[in-house]
């Protein structure tokens, strides 16, 4: 029988104490489960062969499965170069909250002997792909990938944001807000829920818009399919510049009559979640959503 995921990838944001002593257990329980291993060059260790310290964008292409250690901040980065490549990710949860990065880091040597044995799911994640396009017809920015969401707000944070939102090119509504989100259900969990978004399931296949604290209490969220294109237009009237963001990183700097074009990714992001994972438990006890305050059940 061949063997599962012969070559592992270790991505890692960090550089402290614990990811050393993480990352350093982790290689030694690949090596001791025959796997070849590929190191981010960030992270460069003794007991990995330097001719294995990849860059990011290789690792991605030469791995069969790569594991991030760190929080979900650090999965959201490492997935630019993994989703494209189609790679898919076991996250090992070294931050706080830890969505999707959900192995603590005492129950490595089982997930990994469930995922290697073959009992593990793979959970395909829809993200977005966004496009910045001027008035003048140039596009400074295009093809960025988000996992969890695109974000338009002003610069000014006591200022608010005049703006308008499209989907396939019919116009659903003008905006006065400090900005609006563009989640996906992954991200539904993250800046969206804070804005007071819904939670989607992440088998759907579908994408939150929510405006940030509008001007106007009937400017709801609204869920629009995943396969639609949503348009983002800054108004002209008023000179204030903003800022488009995804994933919590700025990818644009935006002026009036810019158009942020959002439409859902031609690939996935491919979580592996070893035998037993479970999302609403998951939901349960990082957001101790669905419970009473004084519950004690999981």
């Amino acid at each position: 029988m061949s063997q599962l995921f012969p070559t592992v990838g270790i991505i890692a944001r960090n550089n402290d104490a614990a990811t050393i002593a993480t990352r350093d257990d982790v290689i030694a329980k690949l090596k001791a489960r025959g796997r070849r291993i590929c190191l981010d060059a960030r992270q460069q260790a003794s007991n990995v062969d330097n001719a294995y310290c990849l860059s990011p964008d290789k690792l991605a292409h030469i791995s069969d499965l790569v594991l991030v250690l760190g929080g979900d901040g650090t999965l959201l980065e490492a997935s630019r170069c993994l989703a494209p490549a189609g790679t898919p990710v076991l996250g090992i949860n070294l931050g706080r909250l830890g969505f999707t990065v959900d192995i603590a880091p005492t129950e490595v040597s089982d997930a990994l002997d469930a995922v290697f044995d073959g009992r593990y799911a793979c959970d395909d994640r829809m993200i977005l792909q966004a496009d910045v396009v001027r008035a003048t017809g140039d596009a400074p920015a295009a093809g960025m990938i988000a996992v969890n969401e695109c974000v338009v707000r002003n610069r000014a944070v006591a200022r608010v944001l005049d703006f308008d939102t499209y989907m396939d090119g019919m116009f659903i509504s003008q905006h006065r807000a400090d900005g609006i989100v563009i989640a996906t259900p992954t991200g539904s969990t993250a800046h969206a829920l804070s804005a007071g978004g819904p939670v989607l399931h992440p088998d759907l296949a579908a994408i939150a818009m929510v405006p940030i604290c509008p001007h106007t209490l009937s400017d709801r969220p609204i869920i629009l399919d995943a396969d639609r294109t949503v348009e983002i237009v800054i108004g002209r009237d008023r000179q204030d510049d903003a800022l488009f963001t995804r994933d919590g990183e700025v990818g644009a700097e935006l002026i009036p009559g810019d158009r942020v074009i959002i439409r859902r990714a031609p690939f996935a992001l491919t979580l592996i979640h070893a035998d037993g994972y479970d999302y609403f438990s998951i939901l349960r006890n990082k957001l101790h959503w669905g419970r009473g305050q004084n519950s004690s059940g999981t």
